[in-house]
């Protein structure tokens, strides 16, 4: 950690993160020297200090969440911003696998020979410092950090001021872990000041900052995107589809459609939407419906799904655009694939869709013309997640198309570079 980490609210914002900016691009140049060995090195000593420092977590914790309570925040926002021992053996437990992650720095792949001679392949390389602005959990503060640090990438951590004596308190650990590995201070620098401005002002230091990573709601997402001068990985809305086709096997559409919505309603790759192929309408809605009024699930439908279930909400044009993060469904009823995709086209965020089939043919079609980061075959949107995907962690999940798109783990903080090998030729 640099000393800059430790500024004053009274700080001169443009000045204070200038000087982050700085010293996490001359840390970037050390990294990219640095062996795989000394970075899980790092990472253990982290989680050393974090098991040391638990008490003193458990109290800076205990002072945000009385902060949250008396600000007025919701019991959700305090779920998030709350640390407890289960908590904390996540975070320890979190470094450990991602120290056991193959380090994809240096990785080449695809080395062929010329006509020339030379050989070509591409190298995969950090990308240098990430900016990574987040609200309330305090956890993301350990998961940035030890992404960034095993992908080789300097980092500057912007949490939110609801957490601010929790990320200080981690912000110590990591210092003091990057400190007894060996590793340039300003490797891993929590901004100190909770000044709004200085997210404004790292967002748009391009010399010093090579990519921004938001995590938060959709309001801090679309203002990073709009003011950032600087590359952006993120995702708006989570609006995700599944799809059940008539040749479906209704035990594994009913099974995957009440996972995909009820298993947590509050994440990106819950279900927002269930569209289901007229042609078993009747054999399947009656049953699902039934089984999501035992989980407290609102129904919302088009008429064609009211009619075989009259409980149902009149669904209206907003709710095939709302990602609820709630206890609500959309129910459409479509003719065949060609009209499911269509609808998905129209009203997707292009995070992760689903169909179920038992039609290979139809399965290859919803896998090749779907645009979205994670298209799925017969399992839940639940699955749309970088531990479950076998990265280890995430640090989010993008729905750009260019560079990384799905989950981002430490591959998606990499770029590549192309190397060539010769043996002394000249081009003619």
């Amino acid at each position: 950690m640099s000393d800059h980490a430790t500024a004053p609210e009274a700080v001169d914002v443009d000045a204070y993160m200038t000087q982050l900016g700085q010293a996490a691009r001359a840390a970037a140049t050390q990294l990219r020297r640095i062996s795989t060995g000394p970075k899980n090195q790092a990472l253990a000593a982290i989680a050393e200090r974090l098991e040391q420092s638990r008490a003193a977590l458990l109290s800076a914790n205990r002072e945000d969440l009385e902060r949250g309570r008396q600000a007025g925040l919701d019991d959700a926002l305090l779920d998030r911003l709350a640390l407890d021992d289960a908590r904390i053996d996540a975070m320890v437990e979190g470094l450990h696998q991602v120290a056991a992650l193959p380090d994809p720095v240096g990785e080449i792949d695809g080395l062929h020979s010329r006509p020339s001679g030379i050989q070509v392949g591409r190298m995969r390389v950090p990308l240098g410092v990430i900016g990574i602005i987040y609200e309330s959990r305090p956890n993301v503060t350990l998961e940035a950090a030890s992404l960034c640090l095993k992908s080789g990438n300097a980092c500057i951590l912007r949490g939110g001021s609801e957490a601010r004596a929790s990320n200080a308190a981690l912000a110590t650990c990591i210092a003091q872990g990057v400190a007894d590995a060996g590793l340039p201070a300003a490797s891993v620098q929590v901004v100190a000041t909770t000044d709004r401005a200085a997210v404004g002002r790292l967002i748009a230091m391009p010399e010093y900052v090579d990519v921004i990573i938001p995590r938060g709601g959709k309001s801090l997402i679309e203002r990073i995107s709009r003011e950032a001068r600087v590359p952006v990985i993120k995702h708006l809305d989570g609006i995700c589809h599944v799809y059940v086709d008539a040749s479906a096997d209704l035990t594994k559409a009913r099974a995957i459609a009440i996972n995909a919505k009820t298993h947590r309603y509050g994440v990106c790759n819950a279900m927002e939407t269930l569209l289901v192929d007229a042609p078993i309408a009747e054999a399947l809605l009656p049953d699902l419906a039934k089984a999501y009024a035992e989980h407290g699930v609102e129904l919302r439908g088009c008429p064609r799904a009211r009619s075989i279930v009259a409980s149902m909400v009149c669904a209206d044009q907003a709710d095939w655009e709302t990602e609820y993060l709630a206890p609500v469904l959309a129910v459409r009823i479509v003719e065949g694939i060609d009209e499911a995709m269509a609808h998905i086209e129209r009203y997707s965020s292009r995070h992760t869709e689903a169909i179920v089939t038992e039609n290979y043919s139809l399965a290859r079609r919803f896998m090749a013309e779907v645009d979205s980061s994670s298209v799925i075959v017969n399992a839940s949107t639940r699955f749309a997640d970088g531990f479950e995907y076998g990265l280890g962690a995430e640090i989010g999940i993008s729905t750009d198309r260019l560079h990384a798109r799905g989950p981002v783990g430490l591959e998606g903080l990499t770029s590549r570079k192309y190397v060539v090998f010769g043996d002394g030729q000249v081009r003619q």
